[in-house]
């Protein structure tokens, strides 16, 4: 075998090291790949049952109900359509109406949303990116008390 052959066995062999490699990783990666959807596009792309993913919007005003066993129901919006939504355990000190929140967890078949992370924003200057891009892209964004339009902090 010449010196030219054994180079070109070298890089297909890399190239196929490297492209299982990546395979691998992806395979083992596949369960805890989770996707950021905001209501209306989790009614748009008529998600299955089951899914797990993160939903993003706001806090709908008046939609907060604390029950039994410390089970909260509330809503999340995106301006357009409306989820609800089911969470047992603590929330965030800052959770509130009309404040945008990130909820992860499971569709239920009765096309509500049973979440077991809720994330909210930080401080007042903050909100989750995805979260503030949905916003953006639907015409609808808060703003700063002073009028200024508030700042997209990222990670």
């Amino acid at each position: 075998m010449t010196r030219k052959q054994q180079r070109t066995v070298l890089i297909i062999s890399a190239l196929a090291f490297l492209g299982v490699a990546v395979g691998l990783i992806l395979y083992a990666l596949r369960d805890t790949i989770v996707f950021f959807y905001t209501p209306s596009e989790v009614v748009e792309k008529h998600i299955q049952p089951g899914t797990r993913l993160r939903l993003g919007g706001l806090v709908e005003k008046g939609s907060i109900i604390k029950g039994d066993g410390g089970v909260i129901h509330f809503a999340i919006t995106d301006t357009d359509k409306v989820m609800k939504v089911t969470f047992k355990g603590v929330l965030p000190d800052l959770f509130r109406e009309g404040q945008g929140v990130v909820a992860e967890g499971v569709l239920n078949p009765d096309g509500t949303f049973r979440a077991d992370t809720v994330l909210a924003k930080h401080d007042e200057n903050y909100m989750p990116r995805e979260v503030a891009d949905a916003l953006k892209k639907k015409g609808y964004w808060q703003h700063a008390d002073d009028g200024a339009q508030q700042k997209e902090m990222t990670q």
